[in-house]
């Protein structure tokens, strides 16, 4: 209900919040089929609480700047293996956060990467609805918003969800735009990701396969997100502020960037770096060490221009939980 200046009252439509969510997740078409459609207003179901705006954002010129940390012989040399460690540790504890260069996976691979999920998700719908599911228990999860019925306000993408490890699924089970890039990159980051941990024990003054030993890395998911462009982007967040469940995340950005980081409450850019990796430290790894103990929250905005992200999440378990 609205008061105009003369003093009539207005009634505005009884918004029916349950009754959209379930219409829109009906069609199986996302955010990608709003968009198709030629919408011009997003649908309220989108429509971030007006607090989420109203913290102090810095733009990524400021003095706060993200660690970027050089992987560049951290094999070969032990005293630079050393420094590298100091730098995790740091960033680690700082920040929580940090990118990566020189990891050892090629450009190449993380540029196919990129466009094997653009081609998953802008294929006709017809193809994607097969994977468009709720049930939490399967290895492939394609929807829109995993929380979508929970959450105060959905978030302006889709996504698709593929559990690569310890039991993944035979390559045959896996979208056809995704396969190929998918197994090859899983095998890739999982060989990162045990450096990773190796690096995290060291900083932690442990020995190196500390975190391996207790299953850090005995589970794999990767998920992958993607935002069109908004004909209102100033309601609505690509992901709304959160923590990862995880033992650490590996993020890949497109070139459109727009991660932000929560750091002494303000929100700073992740500005993409070409070739770079995100690492996120995660609320399991923070749990079990207290030496690394934050509270890391995250966003993602900019959606005037189309967007996409794969992260690739380390659990001791493989199941994934929608919490």
């Amino acid at each position: 209900m609205e008061v105009a200046k003369a003093g009539e009252v207005i009634f505005e439509p009884e918004y029916d919040r349950a009754s959209e969510i379930k219409a829109f997740d009906e069609t199986k078409a996302g955010v990608k089929g709003l968009v198709d459609a030629g919408i011009s207003e997003v649908p309220q179901i989108f429509h971030q609480p007006p607090d989420t705006f109203g913290e102090t954002y810095v733009p990524s010129a400021s003095r706060y700047s993200i660690p970027v940390i050089d992987l560049r012989r951290v094999e070969e040399d032990r005293s630079t293996r050393k420094s590298i460690v100091e730098e995790v540790r740091t960033a680690s504890k700082e920040w929580g956060f940090f990118q990566i260069i020189n990891h050892g996976i090629p450009v190449i691979v993380l540029e196919k990467m990129k466009a094997s999920v653009h081609r998953f998700f802008e294929q006709d719908v017809e193809l994607k609805k097969q994977f468009y599911t709720r049930d939490f228990t399967k290895k492939i999860i394609h929807n829109s918003n995993f929380h979508l019925f929970t959450a105060p306000a959905a978030s302006w993408r889709d996504s698709i969800c593929c559990i690569m490890a310890p039991d993944p699924p035979n390559p045959e089970e896996l979208p056809e735009p995704l396969r190929d890039m998918m197994v090859e990159y899983t095998d890739r980051i999982i060989s990162l990701g045990n450096l990773l941990f190796e690096l995290i024990s060291e900083a932690l003054g442990l020995n190196p396969d500390h975190l391996l030993k207790i299953d850090c890395a005995k589970g794999l998911s990767q998920l992958c997100h993607y935002a069109p462009a908004c004909p209102q982007p100033e309601l609505t967040l690509g992901t709304s502020k959160h923590a990862d469940n995880s033992f650490l995340t590996v993020l890949l950005q497109d070139h459109i960037g727009g991660l932000q980081v929560l750091h002494e409450n303000q929100w700073i850019d992740v500005p993409p770096v070409p070739g770079a990796l995100v690492v996120n430290i995660g609320d399991l790894l923070q749990a079990s060490r207290r030496k690394l103990q934050l509270t890391i929250r995250f966003r993602t905005e900019r959606l005037i221009d189309l967007f996409s992200d794969l992260s690739c999440f380390y659990f001791s378990f493989y199941r994934m939980t929608v919490l």
